[in-house]
């Protein structure tokens, strides 16, 4: 009669046998994960079923750091908030600096050892209120000239441009909004490149993107960023997008239709920037400054030329009389009929009439009969 055990005590194989087993299937799953991904759904899946017992997990960290919370003053929350934001706004602007340089690397790639042209310092603001104008597209921020704002800085958002400072005051300013039906900002197409202005509209809800050629490569979606090229928007700030394009055949540019992409209305915290541009002078302006001035100065020598020579003339008329009235050495001094000058012709004129009137009389009395003495009648 055989011996066997039990069911429950049957031990099946070796432990040695296991171990190899599994040591072989963890190895297979290794290589098989690390080179074909087969275990990323598995993956997968395991996290969305344990992230209930994580969360649960977590409650108690949860509720700590929330009674400190409670804890936290209301004013330190305000200005930690305010730094936030702050903060976000100059990542937003350094985010559009590092996009528009990646345009440039692949478009300047073999060029090296380019110098910075340009350097631009923000200016955290807040809008206080809107103007009272319902006709324009102006709100007021809480900063002026003796924060150094300056006038027709570019305003913006983490989101992109949103308007233009275009009135300081020492503690306020007035930002022109994109809006505006008076405001305008050179851009261009980052796809392709095309460059243009875009200008506000009456309603205040759309832009419009003008000279634009109908044959011009531009499409509904396309993102318009500052070209940078008027030195007042630093290049690559995102402005707008295309909503639509409607090309007429009689007429030479085709009307585009574009949105902000930065929420104008919706926003109270922003940037001002100073753009200080450093190329050097347009020649056409300094020669027009320097004709100006070399104009200015022949006219100032053209007035003074009569005034020298009068002064001339009068210097020589004086020498010559010096000269006529001065006596020979040794002979007595004769009178000498000096000339009136053409300043004091009234007394000369005069003097003609009193002798003229003098020899008259001398005349008259010369003609009239004496009288006979009464001895010599009788």
């Amino acid at each position: 009669m055989e011996y066997s055990p039990p069911p429950l005590f049957k031990q099946g194989p070796s432990a040695l046998a296991r171990l190899i087993f599994f040591v072989v299937l963890a190895i297979a799953l290794l290589i098989s994960d690390a080179r074909f991904s087969t275990l990323e759904i598995v993956r997968g899946m395991l996290g969305a079923g344990l992230y209930p017992l994580q969360r649960a997990a977590l409650v108690p960290r949860d509720i700590f750091m929330g009674a400190a919370d409670l804890a936290v003053t209301s004013a330190t929350l305000r200005s930690e908030n305010a730094k936030l934001a702050d903060k976000n706004l100059e990542l937003s602007v350094k985010a559009g600096d590092a996009a528009q340089l990646a345009i440039e690397n692949a478009h300047l790639r073999a060029l090296l050892n380019l110098q910075s042209r340009a350097s631009t310092d923000e200016t955290p603001a807040e809008i206080q209120y809107d103007t009272r104008d319902p006709f324009t597209q102006k709100v007021v921020i809480g900063k002026g000239s003796q924060q150094n704002i300056q006038d027709g800085a570019p305003v913006v958002t983490e989101d992109g441009v949103i308007g233009q400072v275009t009135r300081v005051f020492p503690l306020q300013s007035e930002v022109t909004l994109l809006t505006d039906k008076d405001q305008a900002v050179p851009v261009q197409i980052a796809r392709t490149g095309l460059r243009s202005v875009i200008y506000g509209t009456p309603k205040g809800d759309t832009l419009d993107l003008r000279f634009v050629p109908i044959s011009a490569d531009v499409q509904a979606g396309d993102e318009l960023v500052t070209s940078g090229l008027d030195g007042i928007y630093p290049p690559g700030l995102p402005v707008a997008k295309v909503l639509r394009v409607d090309k007429q055949a009689d007429t030479a540019f085709a009307r585009v239709v574009c949105v902000p992409i930065a929420a104008v209305r919706g926003t109270r915290q922003l940037l001002v920037l100073h753009y200080n541009l450093n190329v050097p002078p347009n020649p056409i302006e300094v020669e027009a400054a320097a004709a100006a001035k070399e104009a200015k100065e022949n006219k100032g020598k053209k007035k003074a030329a009569p005034k020298a020579a009068a002064a001339t003339a009068g210097a020589s008329g004086a020498s010559a009389v010096a000269g006529a009235s001065a006596p020979a050495p040794g002979s007595a001094p004769a009178a000498v009929a000096v000339p009136a000058p053409a300043e004091k012709s009234a007394p000369k004129t005069a003097a003609p009439k009193a002798a003229s009137g003098a020899a008259a009389k001398a005349s008259k009395k010369a003609q009239a009969p004496k009288p006979a003495s009464s001895g010599a009648a009788r």
